[in-house]
């Protein structure tokens, strides 16, 4: 996927999770950040941000923050990337060869989940998150506390129960990462659901991200350690 237009900026401060303060060419302005994680270790005062403009004048927020660099590390922190790069990832049949359906936001008893898919006889439900949190090239999920994560995971546990194939797909934005693993220390209960959905029969699939100021395409698989 890629941005229509993107500016660098310095971020300043994040005064709630939905916008934040920057510095545009020295000129203060403020920015929704497209992404309600904690990302205390992203969103540090002057690290270099990127921004993409509003296409809405009337909004309060001039830009959206998509991507922070980190050392020399650049980290898309989109939360709508993950699910546009695996749709692509989809469509390029790197899942299943030659899908005849994707439909997204597709409910699932409780829960409405990131994609069905069906590629001759075989029907999929997958659910999608992106990761944004890495330490030393080790990346985990979540930064927060998720229910809603964990609820998805059980869902899909009934997704393979029904019949059908099921995926935990873990987008990482982000390159040249050693391994994925659940933040344990951060929310065990997850952890603990991952291990139990694979143990179910879920499929869990992590993949790291080329990304670019402008751009995040779908790298390689990345080792799952549970």
């Amino acid at each position: 996927m890629r941005y229509e237009s993107v500016l660098e900026a310095r971020f300043v401060s994040r005064p709630n999770r939905f916008i934040a303060n920057v510095t545009v060419n020295g000129a203060p302005a403020v920015c929704h950040v497209k992404n309600t994680g904690r990302c205390r270790e992203l969103l540090i005062p002057g690290a270099r941000v990127y921004l993409e403009p509003s296409e809405n004048p009337a909004r309060r927020t001039s830009y959206d923050l998509i991507a922070v660099e980190k050392g020399e590390r650049l980290i898309n922190m989109d939360a709508a990337a993950p699910n546009k790069v695996f749709r692509e990832y989809l469509e390029a049949g790197r899942l299943y060869p030659a899908p005849t359906r994707i439909r997204p936001e597709t409910v699932f008893g409780a829960s409405r989940l990131d994609f069905y898919v069906e590629a001759g006889e075989r029907r999929a439900f997958c659910e999608v998150k992106g990761v944004t949190l890495e330490e030393d090239g080790v990346v985990r999920f979540p930064d927060a506390p998720t229910e809603r994560g964990v609820r998805h995971l059980r869902e899909l546990i009934r997704c393979v129960e029904a019949g059908f194939e099921a995926w935990a797909v873990f987008v990482i934005q982000m390159g040249s990462v050693r391994y994925f693993e659940p933040n344990r220390a951060t929310h065990p209960a997850f952890a603990d659901a991952l291990r139990e959905a694979q143990r179910a029969g879920v499929n869990l699939l992590a993949f790291d991200c080329s990304v670019t100021p402008g751009s995040v395409e779908a790298g390689e698989p990345v080792e799952i350690c549970l």
